[in-house]
């Protein structure tokens, strides 16, 4: 690895080694927004990479009254990720104070703590001047917000805007978080195996924490319309209510989230005012090259569904959950596998938070071959697990099975008043020999 030492330097010393000549000021065209038009960035350090790198990773940060996580949250983008993975990546950092002093002394601690990245092409930090925004006085107090907040939340949506419009060209794929989280391990594989999933779909946002503003994916190419969609309603809403806007209008009406999820909020306080903010995501899994497989499959129950709660749900990346009704003995949930898999495990989470009873009180999981015509069900099922208190997770499925399976099914082996959640149902698959 590049050994840096920055000791004994002064701090414009540092920073004009961190910024080779020309990387000073970045000029970009964005059409049809005066605002985006030349844009002159500062980079407060680091360079743009001749490469185009397979992710972006975006954040914006503020003095906050109390705490400062920055440093906590590079150092956990960084280590959480291999020597590989870094080659494919680049974390932006928009230092976006209005106190110039602030993001030059946030700039130089950065740039000594992480000199190795920023000399990589791996960091980069930049500043757009203030003069650029548009007012922040006399604003629209939607939602009855007080004067104060509204301002903090405008602000905050011209932070992010023109951290897209900086970042579009830079990657593949954009990924936002904030100043304040934890990554799981290898978080750029797993979203790797997330877009493999989502191959030919149209999406326009994939979620990786279920937190505001934290683990959401983007199409690089559609930056430059989300900053300008931004910056256009800058004071009407706050950003993660814009993010649902922005979804629905480029028409993926429906959430896809991934679990578990990759990234989880650390702060203990909010940058607005310095407020306790304790939030968690309760998906958050800490190694994320634990991820499940779920090869491609059609699903099916033998239970009646109540409303919009399909099979689906429990299996794939979309919002929501499974709920039959009535289960009775013999009730099945089958999985049909498009094409035959080698299953190492499975685990199936059953009822809800909200519906705690509606969970499996008696079933088994089976393992089938020897799809039928109607492509359905199959014909043979060895039972592989019982469920213990609604959950079942059996692992090491391919030293008792030889070969692949078609078929996984749930089946209800004793009736109950209850209805039936099955919350998630996932599947690890090994290569075939």
């Amino acid at each position: 690895p590049t050994q840096v030492d920055l000791r004994g330097l002064t701090p414009d010393t540092i920073l004009q080694m961190l910024q080779p000549e020309g990387a000073q000021r970045i000029l970009r065209d964005v059409d049809e927004l005066s605002t985006l038009h030349n844009v002159s960035y500062h980079v407060l350090a680091g360079s743009l990479s001749p490469r185009k790198k397979f992710l972006a990773v975006g954040l914006a940060s503020v003095r906050r009254p109390r705490g400062f996580y920055l440093p906590a949250t590079l150092q956990s983008l960084f280590s959480q990720s291999t020597e590989e993975e870094l080659q494919e990546m680049v974390v932006v950092v928009h230092l976006a104070d209005t106190d110039p002093g602030w993001n030059v002394r946030v700039a130089l601690s950065i740039a000594q703590k992480f000199a190795r990245h920023i000399l990589l092409g791996r960091l980069l930090l930049i500043h757009a001047p203030h003069e650029l925004y548009p007012t922040l006085e006399g604003l629209k107090r939607n939602f009855n917000d007080p004067e104060e907040r509204v301002r903090f939340r405008s602000k905050q949506n011209v932070d992010y805007a023109f951290l897209l419009d900086f970042a579009a060209n830079l990657s593949s794929y954009y990924l936002m978080i904030e100043d304040d989280v934890w990554c799981a391990r290898s978080f750029l594989t797993a979203i790797r195996k997330a877009l493999a999933s989502q191959e030919g779909s149209n999406w326009a946002t994939l979620e990786f924490s279920k937190l505001g503003y934290i683990g959401k994916l983007y199409h690089s190419s559609d930056l430059p319309r989300l900053a300008r969609f931004l910056l256009l309603f800058y004071q009407e809403m706050p950003c993660d209510w814009l993010l649902v806007h922005f979804r629905h209008l480029l028409t993926q009406k429906d959430v896809i989230r991934f679990k578990p999820s990759l990234f989880q909020h650390m702060g203990l306080y909010s940058s607005f005012q310095g407020t306790v903010n304790r939030l968690e995501d309760d998906d958050f899994q800490a190694d994320a090259l634990d991820l499940p497989d779920n090869p491609p499959a059609s699903l099916y129950s033998s239970m009646a569904v109540f409303e919009h709660y399909e099979p689906l749900k429990a299996y794939s990346s979309a919002e929501g959950y499974f709920w039959g009704k009535d289960p009775a003995a013999g009730s099945v949930f089958s999985i049909v596998f498009q094409q035959p898999a080698h299953v190492s495990r499975v685990r199936v989470l059953t009822g809800s938070e909200e519906r705690r009873g509606d969970f499996l009180r008696a079933g088994v999981l089976e393992l089938g071959r020897r799809r039928r015509r109607d492509g359905r069900d199959c014909s043979t099922y060895i039972p592989v697990g019982t469920f213990e208190k609604g959950t079942l997770d059996r692992r090491g499925l391919e030293r008792g099975i030889s070969g692949p399976v078609e078929c996984v099914r749930i089946r209800v082996t004793r009736a109950q008043s209850e209805w039936l959640i099955i919350r998630s149902i996932d599947i690890w698959t090994t290569a075939g020999t």
